[in-house]
């Protein structure tokens, strides 16, 4: 059988082509729903733009590991819907080959995407997962350049109230300046400037200079007439408010790693029940997750398989929903589970068990018995629907039109005999 490896060749084209753009059309979707929250969470901040790239960037793992499962899914799904309607299913089956050699790609393919989710969620989510935990609270601290608003005041180590009206070129450039300072001699500094600027400054880090010109000065010591000046130019020293530290790394059991679930869970002797039972849960999750994967190739070709002489996608919509919905299943088990309301192994693999049975049955229907489809009674169910949908909908013809039909009818059928010959 020389053909055999241009098989494998030509049915690993079929997954890894539909496989890549599911993958990059779910992961797109996903980003593209977070972007938009993130883009008025920045602006409301008043950060700069492109922390918002580097937020995504920390949220692709995420994302990833949800878009792996699914693309695989659908792209073995759409391999072998392709070779059911083009025929080609039917030939390869004739020439000796089962569900289970043409499925040798496929789980080739899925071991490599199973590797790849495994160092995705127990190592590399955990850590972009506190990347970007650490980078929202940088922004919401002003940490990376984002406490001082365009409109609004300000208040600056409690001493200083700061309102600017414009910033151009990326706040290179201020415009419309108003501060008010005071000191521990209850004098009271009020100042006013056309246009300014910041500057670093290399001795002390922890203060900037704000660089003022053609404005006024108001001094106010709390007895007698206020000073007024005038300026050309005016350096204020302005020192910066102290940042608190971010806190460090395991505040919730999404950012432990493999080795750490592991030794808070079931080694640490000092955790309390409830990191234990949130250890656990995730541990448990992750690999339930991880674990499903294998199962998937099954259930796309129990899907795939369309009736004889039918073209139906049912399959495409019933996967999705069932991938869907077991990963909402597993949600609320780990929910419960970090909780201490029921075990984890009960509430993840009980779940895990059920839908594997399912999947077994729909597969064997397919693999193993003749004309059998795993979706056959639904597919009759939904061309019912849209027969009794269609007859309350369609169109009825007028009456005038039916009756004068019916008369042409009639009156053709009666006219079948011959002339006399004359």
């Amino acid at each position: 059988m020389n053909f055999i490896p241009s098989i494998d060749r030509y049915i690993f084209r079929l997954v890894v082509v539909p496989m890549l753009g599911v993958f990059a059309l779910a992961a797109s979707l996903l980003m593209l729903d977070k972007m938009l929250r993130l883009f008025d969470f920045v602006a409301v901040e008043g950060g700069p733009i492109a922390i918002v790239f580097k937020m995504l960037g920390a949220l692709i793992p995420e994302y990833a590991s949800l878009a792996i499962p699914l693309g695989l899914l659908l792209g073995i799904l759409f391999a072998f819907r392709k070779l059911a309607t083009s025929s080609e299913l039917d030939t390869m089956r004739a020439v000796g080959l089962s569900y289970w050699r043409l499925l040798r790609v496929p789980y080739a393919i899925t071991l490599v995407l199973v590797a790849v989710n495994v160092a995705l969620v127990f190592y590399i989510q955990p850590l972009s997962r506190y990347y970007y935990e650490q980078m929202e609270y940088e922004l919401r601290s002003g940490a990376l350049g984002a406490s001082i608003k365009v409109g609004e005041f300000t208040t600056l180590a409690d001493r200083m109230a700061l309102r600017i009206e414009e910033s151009e070129d990326k706040g290179q450039r201020l415009v419309g300046i108003f501060a008010r300072v005071s000191d521990s001699d209850d004098q009271v500094l009020s100042i006013s400037a056309r246009q300014g600027s910041f500057m670093a400054t290399h001795d002390d880090p922890d203060t900037i200079i704000l660089r003022l010109t053609e404005g006024t000065i108001v001094q106010d010591t709390g007895s007698g007439t206020p000073r007024v000046l005038s300026f050309s130019r005016h350096d204020l020293p302005i020192d910066l408010p102290a940042i608190e530290q971010f806190r460090a790394r395991g505040e919730g059991s999404r950012e432990y790693i493999l080795p750490e679930l592991l030794s808070i869970g079931w080694a640490d002797e000092n955790a309390s029940k409830a990191e234990r039972d949130a250890t656990q849960a995730s541990f448990n999750y992750r690999m339930v997750e991880i674990v499903m994967m294998m199962l998937l190739p099954l259930l796309a070709v129990a899907l795939a398989i369309p009736p004889k002489r039918s073209t139906s996608a049912l399959g495409v919509f019933v996967s999705i929903i069932m991938v869907v919905a077991y990963h909402k299943i597993n949600q609320y088990g780990e929910d419960i589970a970090t909780l201490g309301r029921i075990d984890p192994i009960i509430a993840l693999w009980g779940p895990f068990m059920l839908f594997s049975a399912l999947i077994f049955w729909m597969y064997y229907r397919t693999a193993h018995v003749p004309g059998g489809q795993a979706l056959g009674a639904l597919e009759r169910l939904i061309g019912k629907i849209g027969e009794q949908v269609g007859k309350l909908f369609g169109r009825s013809k007028p009456t005038s039109l039916v009756a004068d039909h019916q008369a042409e009818t009639d009156a053709g059928a009666g006219d079948t005999s011959l002339a006399p010959a004359e």
